[in-house]
């Protein structure tokens, strides 16, 4: 199986994809003015104690207060915070926490309104970005995360990956990390650390402290509350730390800045694959060039076709994900009805394990198969459902079918759950049900050029329009393309864009610039 990353950076958001075998498996977007991501660490204060719940909210700038568990403190709650005391009494001078002392561990039976106070200030991090209604999830232990090791502050362990299977590599890895840790920290191999040498894991402990001594340093330096310590690396970063491994082919970014971001974390942590990072300079948007869009579209919305005229039908609610399988207008299989139910439902579990990673859903889902008579055929299926999720890095739990014929799976829930919407508003009607003569779309767009070359005085234009309507635009001896070009005396360059709906067109500029010639006319 081939690996293939491809990022698509507009003014706005950062699309990745990650494809297998040319397949879209998993896709993540971020809006670019994002600031609130797992990793992010926070200077803030205590807003309002919850007894009841044995928790508190806290302020870091959000619309929503975030949420803090006593749970969540950690053990070494009171180690953070007679340093964070001893850092925030000399702003002139850092104080080493080489030299901090560690304090007794917190009572795991113990009330949070027994440790915290209102308007007391601590220093957290994200763990769960907000979903819904509620706010950010908070912790109090905190952690600096590499590719092949995690750095924890204030504690003496070193933790290897259970994933590592063999006694003397784990033996092996403890006893060299235990040798480079400084006082007062902790540290977890990570899985991909196995067979790596001991410069390695040293260089990336170094980048891990350094960023813990930029934080604290922030912490120190901080006048106004809340006050952002540590931004966790960009997505792009973050998703390649976590998912980088030998098999990837090819990583594609289409913006030069990114780009360069990307091949030298590359650089840092696999010198040798550093040339399958490329600049991509296509004249097609990206996400088209590698036939993205199209899966996109067909992967998302609320009934996803996959195999044979079978279907799944996807609810998304509040407190779960709700899945209904189908067969659809599906040819009956000769060996019966229940060797159909199989078929059917063995192919569900393929495309929902799919879908899971595709739309990140997290929480509790919910699958209602097609019911089958034999108990062999429900481990199958099981076992199957099993099988295909051990490629999800999302920590997840499967149950056998219950006697209903439902499924229950729990995943990890991190982030909300994409929805991506595939159903396209008229352009020309903006949702009223009434649109301008088609006829007349042609002539639309030219009044549009005639605008822009003879008032705003542009000698290059690029218009991204529908596939179709570019192919009519191009056709011909003397294209209607040629014919403008003649007319109003400029550059005009075409890109069909499947992204798209039919009468929808964009304008950009000879530097990449989006020129908004869109309008609603009131339609009588």
């Amino acid at each position: 199986m081939t690996s293939e990353l491809v990022v698509d950076v507009q003014p706005k958001e950062i699309s990745i994809a990650l494809l297998e075998d040319k397949n879209l498996v998993e896709l993540q977007k971020e809006t670019r003015d994002l600031s609130y991501s797992v990793g992010n660490m926070y200077i803030a204060k205590v807003k309002k104690i919850m007894p009841g719940l044995n928790a508190c909210f806290v302020d870091v700038g959000f619309g929503k207060d975030a949420f803090l568990h006593y749970l969540d403190l950690g053990p070494q709650f009171y180690s953070y915070q007679k340093y964070l005391k001893q850092v925030l009494s000399d702003k002139k001078k850092l104080y080493p926490i080489a030299k901090a002392t560690v304090q007794p561990d917190i009572d795991k039976e113990g009330s949070l309104s027994n440790v915290l106070q209102q308007g007391q200030e601590i220093l957290v991090q994200i763990v769960k970005e907000p979903i819904s209604t509620k706010g950010p999830r908070l912790t109090c232990e905190l952690s600096f995360a590499g590719r092949y090791l995690v750095l924890i502050p204030f504690n003496d362990k070193i933790s290897v990956s259970q994933k590592i299977k063999s006694s003397e590599e784990r033996a092996r890895l403890k006893q060299l990390v235990q040798s480079i840790t400084p006082k007062n920290f902790g540290v977890i191999v990570r899985t991909v650390a196995e067979n790596k040498r001991v410069a390695e894991l040293d260089a990336e402990l170094k980048v891990l402290l350094r960023h813990w001594e930029d934080a604290i340093t922030k912490v120190q330096k901080a006048t106004k509350l809340p006050s952002l310590v540590y931004e966790e690396t960009s997505r792009t970063v973050a998703m390649l730390r976590d998912l980088f491994n030998p098999s990837y082919e090819n990583i594609y970014v289409n913006d030069e800045e990114v780009y360069k971001e990307v091949k030298d974390y590359v650089t840092l942590i696999a010198p040798e694959r550093a040339e399958i990072v490329k600049h991509y300079t296509g004249k097609l948007p990206i996400f088209d060039n590698f036939a993205i869009t199209k899966q996109i579209k067909s992967s998302f919305g609320k009934t996803i076709s996959y195999k044979s005229g079978a279907y799944l039908i996807i609810e998304h609610t509040e407190a779960l994900h709700v899945v209904d399988v189908n067969s659809g207008n599906r040819a009956k299989s000769a060996n019966g009805q229940e060797a159909n139910a199989l078929e059917v439902n063995l192919g569900a579990a393929d495309e929902l394990a799919r879908q899971l990673r595709l739309r990140d859903m997290g929480g509790i889902i919910v699958v209602d198969f097609i019911d089958m008579a034999k108990a062999e055929n429900r481990q199958k299926l099981y076992e199957r459902m099993c099988q295909n999720m051990q490629k999800d890095r999302a920590r997840h739990n499967i149950l056998p079918l219950s006697k209903f014929g439902l499924m229950q799976i729990t995943r990890q829930r991190v982030r909300p759950a994409i929805d991506v919407t595939t159903d396209e508003d008229c352009p020309t009607c903006f949702g009223k049900g009434k649109i301008r003569a088609s006829i007349l779309f042609t002539d639309t767009l030219e009044s549009k050029i005639d605008y822009l070359v003879n008032k705003l005085g542009l000698k290059k234009i690029v218009l991204h329009i529908h596939p179709y309507i570019a192919a009519y635009i191009n056709q011909g001896l003397i294209s209607l393309k040629r014919k403008w070009q003649l007319k109003y005396g400029f550059g005009l360059k075409i890109i069909p864009n499947e992204s798209l709906a039919f009468l929808q067109y964009k304008f950009f500029d000879k530097n990449g610039e989006e020129l908004d010639m869109k309008e609603e006319l009131d339609i009588k």
